[in-house]
């Protein structure tokens, strides 16, 4: 009985712990969104997975959250604006929204 029961907690912390052990994008990190962004914890931003939660659903977001991370933006999580980043494609800028939504 002890066995099942640690065998299903164990596959319990695996599954629910699969958002949380997802590796921050090389992307992120070339382009600096490591400074104020976290998978799981707000820092300056919101978390990455708060996004992803607020977004769901919304199938316009990859193209609101594209623009936004090019463009920057504000008052959508707080007083503190986020600034542009010129230097991403779109293509790099889309392949990170992706990682953010598949969170």
């Amino acid at each position: 009985m002890k066995a099942i029961f640690v065998g299903m907690l164990a596959t319990g912390l695996m599954m629910g712990g699969s958002a949380m052990a997802a590796d921050m994008p090389d992307l992120a990190k070339k382009y600096g969104c490591t400074n104020c962004h976290k998978i799981d914890k707000k820092l300056v931003g919101p978390a990455w997975q708060d996004v992803a939660a607020k977004y769901k659903g919304d199938s316009g977001a990859a193209a609101k959250l594209s623009t936004k991370i090019i463009k920057g933006g504000s008052g959508v999580w707080g007083a503190i604006p986020m600034p542009g980043n010129s230097k991403i494609s779109d293509a790099e800028a889309n392949e990170l929204v992706t990682f953010i939504l598949g969170l």
